[in-house]
């Protein structure tokens, strides 16, 4: 068979296999990625052996990682890393390092490693966690944009960018004398990138992506947004970085544009495909036999990775005064290895930094932590539900220090605006021009800083807190509106509004369709979804000109809003609850992960 076709054989073969495994993965309710992974197992040599040509394999997958990194750019702009950087920088760094000084010595100590360069090296493998499968895992489970994910994603950006260092040190960990020479250069390359990034984004991307839009077409603004992410990645390569770094750098770089939408759409479909390589990929190198015959160290050292890294980001987020909530979300998020780590061990195991034996264990541990990984993700929000059965506990996992404006213990039969964003904004203004008094509740510090330099009151903290809302005046108020899009925030604020003050008044944001029951059982007493009105608001003006009367039109939008928009629903049969049906105790749709 010639070779060319060999390697399309192959890549049909593995999509095939991540295809079925997915597919029996979502029937049996357990992650796709799951299914994608145990997939590339079952053709791989550890297994029927039917990929012969696993290299070019693994290359193209890492067009899927590469692709996957670009997305995640365009969407986490740098106003988004803004809003984390403390805890990406600061806390990034530091679970980098004190992974690193911990798994060293527990290595030497436990005999892993007979020398300290080789203690290091395991420790910045063992850093590493997955941005792929925790970015996958987010957007499935809606959150993507929750306080947790945002942290997440900015420590998992943090390590990310260290690859690169990690790579360049990687070398001179035998010839300590040369360690600083290569962090030196290292940082060189990196400021002399960022800085030519940014001229670019500035003034070379914006009039090329305007005139290649100019042309309308589809095809050709497809191709200039993938030269644009794997030329960038590839000079990130030449650099002695990594391609993955270069292809976040240039989502970033193009998120600032304002074709930035377009470029997600038209390159999603291809990083779905070859993400889906990526991770039958990982498949392909786990040897089901060897871990069948060193299953109790690879527990061990599951368990150790597991435990430690979780410890170490629950003590670090907690420290940059995160709620409990969040860093046991953070800490269960990262209590993995990620697909990087191949990377770098790879590397060593050339450079001589490591035997096979503990070469196949490190792989071994790190297939089974991104085996598991997507399984503790999914039933996170689930464990909050069933945790906050107890109100000593709930209470613990909302502590947090609550900065509050002094103006607000003054305030009284106000309106509570949780979440200062562009919707949030608008009905501040609306609601103050109107002369009512108004409590913004916002965790963004821009966005407090604005409400600052704006002279409106308010309170620091997740409105999903019971503090928070006790420190918003919640008795006091008139009513509250709910405006985050952060799925199981709106259902444990407005939860936990109610059960302060049964009778308040609430108007919730749904970003689901399945919420707005799950909002309205839950006490709120209007739910308002951003989609379904904007159909309302063109069909009154489409209705209005073709002669209906305004009567009739009014007396049709509000039927529809009585009926929770179950006209736009079709699949929503079963009867509505009612508040009084839930109130008092924990729904269990809050035990369904959205």
């Amino acid at each position: 068979m010639q070779e060319d076709f060999r390697l399309i054989v192959d890549l049909v073969t593995v999509l095939a296999a991540a295809t079925l495994g997915g597919l029996l993965a979502t029937g049996l309710r357990l992650p796709a990625i799951l299914g994608y992974i145990v997939g590339g197992v079952v053709v791989g040599p550890g297994g029927l052996a039917l990929i012969r040509e696993l290299i070019q394999v693994e290359t193209l997958a890492q067009l899927g990682v590469a692709l996957l990194l670009f997305v995640l750019g365009v969407e986490f702009s740098i106003g988004e890393l803004q809003k984390v950087r403390r805890i990406a920088l600061g806390g990034g760094a530091l679970q980098i390092a004190l992974t690193v000084a911990l798994s060293t010595a527990i290595a030497l100590v436990a005999g892993w490693v007979d020398r300290f360069p080789e203690g290091i090296f395991l420790g910045a493998v063992l850093s590493l966690s997955s941005t792929a499968v925790v970015l996958r895992c987010l957007v499935d489970t809606g959150q993507a944009e929750s306080v947790q994910g945002k942290v997440m994603l900015g420590i998992l950006i943090v390590q990310d960018l260290a690859l690169g260092l990690m790579l360049a040190v990687l070398p001179a960990l035998d010839q300590p004398e040369a360690i600083g020479v290569a962090v030196g250069a290292a940082l060189l390359k990196t400021s002399l990138f960022a800085g030519g990034a940014i001229a670019v984004a500035v003034w070379v991307l914006p009039p090329c992506i305007r005139l290649v839009a100019r042309t309308e077409s589809d095809e050709l603004f497809l191709l200039a947004t993938i030269v644009l992410c794997m030329g960038i990645a590839l000079l990130t390569e030449k650099l002695g970085l990594s391609i993955e770094m270069g292809a976040f750098v240039a989502g970033l770089m193009i998120s600032e544009v304002e074709y930035a939408d377009r470029a997600l759409a038209a390159v999603e479909p291809l990083r779905d495909i070859f993400a889906t390589l990526f991770f039958a990929a990982i498949g392909l190198l786990i040897d089901p036999r060897f871990l069948w015959n060193h299953w109790q160290p690879i527990a061990a050292l599951v368990a150790l990775v597991m435990v430690g890294k979780f410890a170490i980001v629950f003590v670090l987020v907690r420290a940059f005064n995160y709620s409990p909530r969040v860093a046991i979300a953070a800490g269960v998020g990262l209590a993995q290895i990620g697909e990087f780590s191949f990377v770098l061990a790879s590397e060593g195991q050339k450079l001589g930094l490591v035997t096979r034996p503990v070469y196949l264990l490190v792989v071994g541990t790190t297939a089974a932590t991104l085996m598991v990984a997507p399984f503790l993700l999914r039933g996170l929000n689930s464990g909050f539900a069933f945790l906050n059965r107890w109100p000593a506990i709930a209470d613990w996992l909302d502590r947090a220090d609550v900065p509050v404006d002094d103006r607000v213990e003054q305030i009284a039969n106000h309106v509570i605006v949780c979440g200062y964003g562009r919707v949030g904004q608008n009905l501040v203004s609306l609601l103050q021009g109107k002369g009512y008094q108004v409590v913004a509740i916002e965790r963004a510090e821009a966005k407090v800083q604005l409400l600052r330099e704006r002279g409106i009151p308010y309170v620091y903290g997740n409105c999903a807190n019971a503090p928070v809302l006790k420190a918003a005046g919640l008795e006091r108020a008139r009513s509250m509106v709910v405006t985050t899009t952060d799925t199981l925030d709106n259902r444990l604020c407005v939860q936990k509004a109610i059960a302060l003050v049964p009778n308040l008044d609430i108007v919730a944001r749904a970003t689901r369709d399945g919420e707005i029951d799950v909002l309205y059982g839950l006490g709120a007493k209007e739910v308002v979804h951003p989609e379904f009105e904007g159909s309302l608001e063109l069909s009154t003006h489409l209705l209005l000109r073709m002669g209906e009367s305004r009567q009739a039109v009014q007396s049709e939008i509000a039927a529809v809003r009585r009926g929770r928009y179950a006209d736009f629903r079709p699949d929503v049969v079963c009867p509505l609850p009612s508040p009084e049906s839930l109130n008092g105790r924990p729904p269990e749709a809050l035990e369904t992960a959205p």
